[in-house]
């Protein structure tokens, strides 16, 4: 009988064991984005999101000058006034990584003018 016991007590670790290693692979399996590509996060990358293919967890890196510009996520509203909602999150490094959440994630840049100019953009992760 405790041999009974010893056994289902390993079928557990290792059902505990395979849960860990997919939770694992599925953070693997997220992608990084370059946002703006070779260009970083500027001007006119309002477009830039156009034909990919984003999923929950993946990963989008904002690469710019931090004296020049920032990086605000914002909803819906925001976005679309250019606008930067209480309560938004203001990344500042010039190297932020951002992880995607399922739905549409919202960024613009703050500075006087900059979103009017098209420095944003809304990337919809499946």
């Amino acid at each position: 009988m405790a041999q009974g016991r010893g056994s289902a007590s390993h079928v557990v670790a290792l059902g505990i064991a395979l849960l860990c290693l997919l939770l694992l692979c599925e953070i693997g399996e997220a992608a990084v984005y370059t946002v703006g590509d070779s260009k970083g996060w500027t001007f006119n990358t309002v477009g830039w999101p156009g034909g990919k293919r984003f999923r929950a967890g993946d990963v989008l890196v904002f690469k710019y000058s931090s004296t020049a510009h920032n990086v605000v996520a914002v909803n819906a509203a925001g976005y679309s006034r250019c606008t930067t909602p209480r309560r938004s999150r203001v990344y500042k490094t010039g190297n932020d990584r951002i992880r995607l959440r399922k739905g549409t994630n919202y960024f613009i840049c703050n500075f006087v003018g900059h979103c009017q100019a098209g420095m944003k953009i809304a990337v919809t992760a499946a």
